[in-house]
């Protein structure tokens, strides 16, 4: 139980990556706080599950006025920030509009951002702050533009977040899945596409969101003190 007294805030934690992350903070010990946008019942379901003193709160990415709710339950300290969610998007540079831009950079990465300015008053010294990116920053594709341009900048956060919270022993780390058996991976992708994906993995299969929440609870537990600035690859060598 390595984060016994902890207290952590994970944002999209209803489904997919962000629900394995809730599991494992909780797991290792974490008072768990996370967020959800329209699966209310997935979200019960799961502080149903856990009990304790896990709660979920109503939060909507697209609007950075819901931010004081989110952090309202944490008010008395935070320890983790889990920047998770998010959503993915295919749309050709062709049909790309200004209003659509504004949306999906506000979601994956002006929400965030503001979510780490929040969190920072509220931060005991030595925190954690992990960001959820994706491999597609270096191995992009057609249609992927605003994705693969919000989750770069999202690195890009990490990376001065890290310089500019260190003199307090707060790390900010990125962690980027390759290809995870999630909702949003198999709405988007091809059975097809999914097993030539699965070819030329390492480790010959897709990832399961457990296993991207270990890389997670590795950022936000004891263990990761020296490790800050970082983006950890969690691909299961897609790319080497």
């Amino acid at each position: 139980m390595t984060l016994t007294g902890k207290t952590a805030l994970v944002t999209g934690g209803s489904r997919g990556i962000g629900r394995a992350i809730v599991r494992r903070l909780a797991a290792d010990g974490a008072r768990v706080v996370f967020t959800y946008h329209s699966r209310e019942q997935e979200a019960d379901a799961l502080v149903a599950e856990l009990g304790g003193d896990t709660l979920a709160v109503r939060g909507d990415q697209a609007d950075p006025a819901t931010l004081p709710a989110i952090f309202e339950p944490v008010r008395d300290g935070l320890d983790i920030l889990v920047n998770n969610a998010g959503i993915a998007d295919r749309t050709p540079i062709s049909e790309v509009t200004a209003e659509h831009f504004d949306r999906v950079l506000t979601i994956n990465t002006k929400f965030p951002l503001l979510a780490i300015r929040a969190a920072v008053p509220l931060m005991r010294d030595g925190g954690r702050i992990v960001n959820l990116s994706t491999l597609n920053t270096v191995v992009a594709g057609p249609g992927m533009v605003l994705y693969c341009a919000s989750k770069a900048a999202l690195e890009q956060v990490t990376a001065v977040a890290s310089k500019e919270l260190g003199p307090r022993g707060i790390t900010v780390n990125t962690v980027s899945p390759g290809a995870t058996d999630t909702d949003m991976l198999r709405g988007a992708n091809s059975d097809e596409g999914i097993a030539g994906t699965v070819a030329l993995t390492a480790l010959g299969r897709l990832g399961q969101p457990a296993d991207v929440a270990a890389v997670v609870a590795f950022l936000a537990g004891p263990d990761s003190a020296w490790v800050t600035g970082q983006n950890i690859r969690a691909t299961g060598g897609l790319l080497l």
